[in-house]
């Protein structure tokens, strides 16, 4: 269930590092138009590339910077009995939804956690924690294996990528509008642009990026509900719930700043917003209705 976060963020990461590098080559000259006026046309195709190439830069990065952030290790040679159910569950599992087996790996938090990541859903890596395989039974732990199973099956890595993409874009170009009329509005600078227009561009940025992920959070939200009934689906509703449930019970260990919000936590109040999952009393009570209705 890790995995936003960092996707956001290398999101942010990358279109900073764009940004400057075509400023150092000089490609933002293009969006002055004789020394004064922004060439909307040139800065909507520069936003688009800028944008949609940091997320699916993100995408394609997305399984090598999880095991590194979350010190994964990929199980290659199964050694004990535990990682031998979990290939073979993974395995069954896969071959359920119609997909190519993933990367399985555990790592080293002793919270209930798990994530699956990958840039497409034959090519994806699913890891559980050792806290999750320490405190839950068997049954429950093949439901958060179909949960996460069914993220990769439906895609939700390249969804998630493609409207972080559409709401890059934007960021990038909102940013340079503003960074424009405080270099000349404010700044009174006439020709070309000044630092001003930099720094205020690389600043807005940021602040835009981090408002704008609320929209992605909030359709990862809304796919949280089709995993659950995914793994609902693999493992037996019950299952589902059972895990949902010892979750909420437990307080999770924090986790390393950079790594805060991949987490499975549930905030309150203005926070909820920020929250790649839906409270789990909502995910139970979604669940236990989907139970009543097929029953």
């Amino acid at each position: 269930m890790k995995r936003i976060f960092l996707f956001i963020m290398t999101n942010i990461a990358i279109m900073v590092v764009l940004s400057i590098t075509l400023r150092l080559l000089g490609v933002d000259s293009i969006l002055a138009e004789n020394g004064s006026d922004l060439n909307i046309q040139a800065l909507v195709i520069l936003s688009g590339v800028i944008g949609f190439g940091g997320s699916f830069i993100s995408l394609l990065m997305s399984k090598w910077m999880a095991k590194r952030m979350t010190g994964a290790v990929v199980i290659t040679n199964p050694s004990t009995n535990i990682e031998k159910w979990l290939i073979e569950t993974t395995e069954k599992q896969a071959k359920i939804v119609g997909i190519k087996m993933p990367e399985v790996a555990i790592f080293p938090d002793s919270s209930m956690n798990a994530f699956a990541t990958g840039a497409n859903k034959n090519n994806a890596l699913m890891a559980v924690s050792q806290g999750l395989l320490d405190n839950m039974s068997q049954g429950e732990i093949e439901a958060v294996i179909g949960h996460e199973m069914s993220h990769i099956a439906n895609g939700d890595m390249v969804t998630l990528a493609l409207i972080q993409g559409v709401v890059n874009t934007f960021v990038v170009f909102l940013s340079r509008v503003v960074g424009h009329v405080v270099d000349r509005v404010i700044l009174k600078n006439e020709r070309g642009h000044g630092i001003g227009y930099f720094v205020t561009v690389m600043v807005a940025q940021v602040v835009l990026s981090v408002l704008a992920s609320t929209i992605v959070m909030y359709f990862s939200r809304k796919r949280e509900f089709i995993a659950d009934t995914g793994g609902a689906d693999l493992a037996g509703h019950q299952n589902m719930i059972n895990a949902l449930k010892r979750l909420g019970q437990v307080e999770p260990e924090a986790l390393p700043e950079q790594m805060a919000a991949f987490g499975i936590n549930d905030k309150n109040g203005i926070m909820a917003l920020f929250s790649s999952h839906p409270p789990i009393e909502a995910r139970i009570a979604a669940l236990e209705e989907r139970a009543r209705s097929k029953s």
